[in-house]
């Protein structure tokens, strides 16, 4: 009997934590800083384009922006979300929307949940 209700309690468990990692419409998160040169995990332009755009070669417009995720798509065992800005401004002035890896960008840093 024990170990039923050890195996149900660990069962309950992994469930509710796995359920919190998914996101879902309408979660907040923050943009922050690359580790690196550019963003790997957030479909941003590369420095070369927005120079072309005539804009200044610099990521720093998005830091710390607030998004809000609009759509949530899974493709082989893999969780992209939409993200679109919460003022409803566009990224650099011209990009509406953004594809991000979900799991990989919060692992790195690029992105962080904001708290409800």
């Amino acid at each position: 009997m024990k170990k039923l209700v050890l195996t149900l309690a660990f069962i309950c468990i992994c469930v509710v934590t796995f359920a919190q990692n998914q996101p879902t419409v309408g979660d907040v998160l923050v943009v922050q800083a690359p580790s690196g040169e550019s963003y790997n995990h957030i479909d941003f332009p590369r420095l070369n384009i927005l120079v072309k755009r005539g804009k200044l070669a610099s990521y720093s417009p998005v830091i710390d922006n607030t998004v809000i995720v609009e759509e949530v798509v899974t493709k082989d065992n893999v969780t992209y979300v939409i993200i679109k800005k919460k003022d409803g401004t566009k990224f650099f002035g011209f990009q509406s929307s953004a594809e991000v890896n979900y799991e990989k960008a919060l692992a790195s840093g690029e992105l962080t949940v904001v708290a409800p």
